[in-house]
């Protein structure tokens, strides 16, 4: 059986793909799913796999270590402080690094155009719905549902009718919650490297070396790399002021007109890839410092 070389890539990680960890907190590659998970049919997108026992034996090396090399780290939920109000997440898993070059285009068949090209090196010039398409893809082929679903694709992967499920069991972008209890690390600093030399763990502005590639420093105490510079990440919630008072789960307003965007980039001074610093942007934005992360909750 001849395998077009996209779909080849996607079946590899579908055979490869980790369901979850051992231990909470713990820093892992994953197993295969082999659960009944059913994928969303709003984007009426299908595919016909065949039998992966069967096409296992035809997996490339290289192609195959795009996604053996994945890892996810477990975080047991946790609990944000903002004056008198606490904003609460449930466990979830995020994505150890930013998204590479390599793993966006074995999921989507190609990658926007790059500053600079590497196989390691973050994606960048993805917009928020590039980033949505992305979580959906890598959803479907790995047979969970999509978080995202719409009535159509416009004009520079515009979504009409955008709906987001987070309850569904699917990869997605962080909450801003999730994203900030993830990037400090456990840590209560204004940076998760406390008073340590700052470009020993960040790629900003000082460092004057433009986009690097992913897991270059040192991460934080969750494992997590580049979770302050490189490149700023996109977050699934709109931008609106906090709510004054406690939210579990808080994941943003319904509507809005920008999303959130956290940890800054390559081209940032210090005081602006802190973990507690937001920026807003439109969704169909798209440059050279702007990348993203992937997460999933902890009950898939």
């Amino acid at each position: 059986m001849k395998i077009a070389k996209p779909l080849l890539a996607l079946l590899v990680f579908a055979a490869l793909f980790l369901a979850g960890c051992t231990a909470t907190g713990d820093s892992t590659v994953i197993e295969p799913d082999r659960g009944n998970h059913h994928q969303s049919q709003t984007t009426k997108s299908s595919d016909s796999r065949g039998d992966p026992d069967e096409m296992s034996s035809a997996f490339e090396d290289s192609t195959e270590e795009i996604f053996k090399n994945i890892v996810w780290y477990s975080i047991p939920g946790g609990t944000l402080t903002r004056g008198s109000a606490k904003y609460s997440v449930n466990a979830f898993k995020i994505m150890t690094t930013e998204v590479t070059q390599e793993l966006y285009k074995s999921v989507m068949g190609d990658i926007p155009k790059q500053s600079k090209t590497g196989a390691d090196l973050p994606v960048t010039n993805v917009s928020w719905y590039d980033a949505v398409l992305f979580c959906n893809a890598f959803s479907k082929y790995v047979g969970y549902d999509t978080v995202y679903s719409y009535e159509s694709i416009g004009e520079k992967n515009y979504l009409k009718g955008l709906e987001v499920d987070l309850a569904a069991a699917g990869f997605r972008l962080p909450t801003e919650t999730e994203w900030e209890i993830a990037a400090r690390g456990g840590t209560s600093s204004t940076y998760y490297w406390g008073t340590a030399e700052a470009s020993d763990y960040a790629n900003y502005a000082q460092n004057n070396k433009g986009v690097i590639p992913v897991a270059s420093l040192l991460p934080n105490e969750y494992s997590l790399y580049d979770m302050a510079g490189n490149v700023e990440e996109w977050i699934n919630d709109w931008y609106d002021s906090y709510p004054s008072k406690s939210v579990e789960n808080y994941a943003g307003p319904e509507t809005g007109t920008y999303r959130c965007v956290r940890g800054g980039s390559w081209s940032d001074v210090v005081k602006n890839i802190a973990p507690d610093v937001r920026n807003k942007l439109d969704p169909m934005t798209a440059t050279a410092t702007l990348g993203f992360r992937v997460v999933y909750s902890m009950d898939i």
